[in-house]
């Protein structure tokens, strides 16, 4: 998400409006209107787009085709898909080429479920329950013609992949189910979930027991938000509000109150609940790791700023604008790392 976030401040920075974003660059509304604010036209459908105009593809990845229709629809095309679903797209199009077929475990209609399984949807079956995965094992069941076929139908490979953004209750359930059904299940080395979420839903699970209320920041499309409300619920916590923003709290909590976020949620909502709520006795903060990933910006958008100024002398793109056009001859990427989403969003709203 913070790849992402501060991708897409480089395209309002570097270009003159409107630059466009294919779907939510992620699922969270203050983001989203900041953005729209600067110029950022957010579209369902690339073909909106018009030709030669900037365009970004959101951090939630798209299908293949999608891709395709944009690189060849515009010439300045930035793919800010997060690496973990660029990851689960692989392994999505490698184990189809094997010849497996694919539990995806993930939500109907939510865009990362939509681009991933695009990638090979012959081979790929959307599970969401533990009755999904016995629907499939039945269906593959039902292609066996013949007794001679069980055999070779008991060794036929199944492969289970994830949706990144998924509460650890959530997978845990329906991939244990799978093992059961399917005694020789593939699964990735490295578990397909995010890593920002899975430490959220820890740090989480570390408190939500203990306290009278939990607030949880983030918007109700997002996957990671409505998981940590799922984990608050089950560790016992008897109320849980899930907020937008600090104008969203209720007036009435007491007590012990936890304050957690969604991935996607700026430090500066964190901050802003935290500061309305004014706890008495103080803050105590958890923690049960320490983040220390760094996701380098696309690709594209490095070549962009290396070589946008020769691109433009030939009328392949927007103007360039000329405090961008500064701090791209004087390597503005180089200090990538210590800037965090949270503070570019601050700077962006400074205009």
């Amino acid at each position: 998400m913070e790849k992402a976030i501060k991708a897409l401040a480089w395209m309002v920075r570097v270009f003159e409006p409107p630059v466009y974003c294919y779907h939510e660059i992620v699922h969270n509304s203050h983001v989203v209107s900041q953005f729209r604010t600067r110029g950022v036209i957010f579209v369902d459908d690339v073909g909106e787009v018009p030709p030669g105009a900037p365009l970004m593809l959101s951090a939630h990845g798209s299908a293949p085709s999608v891709v395709e229709q944009a690189r060849s629809t515009t010439p300045v095309v930035v793919d800010a898909v997060c690496p973990l679903v660029t990851k689960v797209h692989h392994e999505l199009k490698v184990r189809a080429g094997k010849g497996y077929t694919v539990l995806y475990v993930g939500h109907e209609g939510h865009e990362e479920a939509i681009g991933t399984m695009a990638v090979a949807p012959d081979a790929v079956r959307l599970v969401q329950s533990e009755d999904d995965v016995d629907s499939v094992a039945d269906e593959l069941a039902g292609q066996v013609q013949s007794n001679d076929e069980l055999e070779q139908h008991a060794s036929a490979p199944v492969a289970l992949l994830a949706q990144t953004t998924l509460s650890h209750l959530e997978w845990s359930g329906i991939m244990q189910h799978a093992r059961e059904r399917f005694p020789d299940l593939w699964m990735p080395n490295r578990s397909d979930l995010c890593f920002a979420t899975t430490n959220r839903q820890g740090a989480l699970r570390a408190i939500a027991g203990e306290a009278d209320a939990v607030v949880v920041i983030g918007s109700e499309n997002s996957s990671n938000t409505r998981a940590l409300e799922d984990v608050a619920r089950a560790s016992g916590c008897p109320r849980v509000i899930r907020v937008n923003d600090p104008a969203d709290l209720p007036d009435d909590l007491t007590g012990t109150v936890g304050v957690t976020a969604g991935a996607s949620a700026p430090d500066e909502l964190v901050e802003g609940v935290v500061s309305r709520l004014a706890p008495s006795a103080g803050v105590q903060e958890i923690s049960v790791t320490l983040e220390d990933e760094y996701f380098p910006p696309p690709p594209e958008l490095r070549d962009l700023l290396r070589g946008l100024a020769a691109a433009l002398a030939i009328g392949t793109a927007a103007p360039l604008e000329a405090q961008a056009a500064s701090e791209v001859s004087a390597g503005p990427l180089a200090g990538d790392r210590q800037v965090s989403a949270s503070d570019v969003l601050v700077n962006l709203a400074r205009g």
